[in-house]
């Protein structure tokens, strides 16, 4: 993955957060974002992980959209 996506993640807001609804819930907010920006960051609230980790929603929902899951941080995804 890329160094320069990686940088240019630090200065991303977050725009989308999943919660008890899971990442159904937001997969088509997130496939149209990345469709108007470079990249989207996802923060996974606690009620989202349950018995997971942010790391396995993180790629779960990067194959839902067909995106490049580029770092997960904490409990903050960044998708290309």
């Amino acid at each position: 993955m890329s160094e320069d996506l990686r940088s240019k993640a630090h200065d991303v807001e977050t725009t989308l957060r999943v919660g008890k609804g899971g990442i159904a819930s937001v997969a088509d907010e997130l496939a149209s974002q990345l469709d108007e920006r470079e990249l989207v960051k996802v923060k996974f609230l606690r009620s989202a992980r349950g018995g997971t980790t942010s790391e396995a929603l993180a790629e779960e929902l990067a194959d839902a959209v067909d995106a490049e899951l580029v770092e997960t941080r904490g409990h903050t995804g960044v998708f290309h």
